[in-house]
């Protein structure tokens, strides 16, 4: 008996059956290592003898180094979960074919521009892309900006700041954009912008150079406005584009999928729900991040929302996707050219 158990064990190795041990697992973050570690640590409480492995992203590589990585790792998976905190990329990963469909623990009113249509990756808390403007340097009485449009204004010519649309959240933006505006419209747009705007290295110094008065304001995401304020600086959110003829505040959401052949699936699948689990977002949306909850009806509001309700750009990141590969080149042309 013995013999024959000890056959068995030997065939189910070399069959590739062997299960695997699902009291651990591994995720890839590119949120920011303190919003996302407290969010793991209270999976991991809730979850007594699982051991969490999480690798964080390099701030100078930002969400590619992780994308690259996962892209190396595809003939054996060592990543079983990835938290992305944009979206573009996680498309990416998708359109690669690297990505496995899950079984989201999710309502089904779910907004249909945050989850994949083949279950691969789902969207949630997102943050909101909003104007960011210096409170001394609009007195009462003063004209504000109230469009992403207001970039290419020349009565703003070198007094707003944008990030370079290379990377990140300004990129998924600009496609975005380029999407719903046409090419033809959203070139000269952006052409208009490069002229007027100061370009910045990241949305994180558009941000300081908007507290310190560099600038009267910028564009920026909702969580390096809230390190402005936090810190006590004379700066104020708001919401662009929210006229009714206006195309509405684009959210960009953090994703979350599961990786194709992840080494422990069963774990991978119970962490990913997690992460967008009501708790979750209502942890993320008090937290210093202060991102929006996506779940229809949830009970928490952002901390970096005021009284006011946000009209959300009907943003189709999917289709946008397919438009960045030409746009980068476009986009590098225009804003490298110097």
């Amino acid at each position: 008996m013995r013999l024959v158990a000890g056959l068995w064990g030997v065939m189910l190795v070399f069959s590739g059956c062997v299960q695997r041990s699902e009291n651990a697992v591994v995720i890839y973050s590119a949120a920011d290592r303190e919003y996302a570690k407290p969010i793991l640590a209270a999976f991991e409480r809730r979850q007594p003898g699982m051991e969490l492995a999480a690798q964080y992203d390099i701030e100078s590589t930002k969400t590619v180094g992780l994308v690259t990585r996962l892209e190396s790792e595809a003939s054996r998976p060592r990543c079983d979960v990835f938290w992305n905190n944009e979206i573009m990329h996680t498309l990416r990963l998708q359109k690669a074919g690297l990505l496995q469909s899950v079984r989201w623990d999710v309502p089904g009113n779910w907004p249909q521009t945050m989850k994949a249509d083949d279950g691969t990756w789902l969207g949630f808390a997102a943050r909101a892309r909003i104007i960011m403007l210096n409170q001394d340097m609009f007195p009462e009485g003063v004209e504000r900006p109230q469009s992403f449009a207001d970039l290419a204004s020349p009565k703003w010519q070198g007094k707003c700041a944008v990030a370079l649309p290379l990377f990140g959240t300004t990129a998924t933006h600009f496609t975005v954009l380029d999407q719903l505006l046409g090419k033809e419209r959203a070139q000269e747009l952006f052409a208009n912008i490069k002229q007027n705007a100061v370009v910045l290295s990241g949305n994180k110094q558009v941000a300081q150079a908007v507290s310190s008065g560099a600038v009267a304001w910028g564009i920026t995401d909702t969580d390096d406005a809230l390190v402005e304020l936090d810190a006590g600086l004379p700066v104020e959110i708001v919401y662009p584009d929210q006229a009714p003829a206006e195309l509405g505040t684009l959210r960009i959401p953090n994703t979350i999928a599961v990786l194709k052949g992840a080494p422990h699936p069963v774990a991978a699948v119970a962490l990913a729900n997690y992460l967008v689990s009501e708790d979750t977002e209502g942890r993320l949306a008090m937290g210093p991040s202060g991102q929006f909850p996506v779940r229809p009806g949830h009970p928490q509001l952002s901390r970096a929302q005021g009284p006011d309700t946000v009209r959300w750009m009907d943003a189709d990141f999917s289709a946008a996707a397919g438009r960045w590969p030409s746009l980068s080149d476009e986009l590098r042309q225009l804003f490298q050219a110097d």
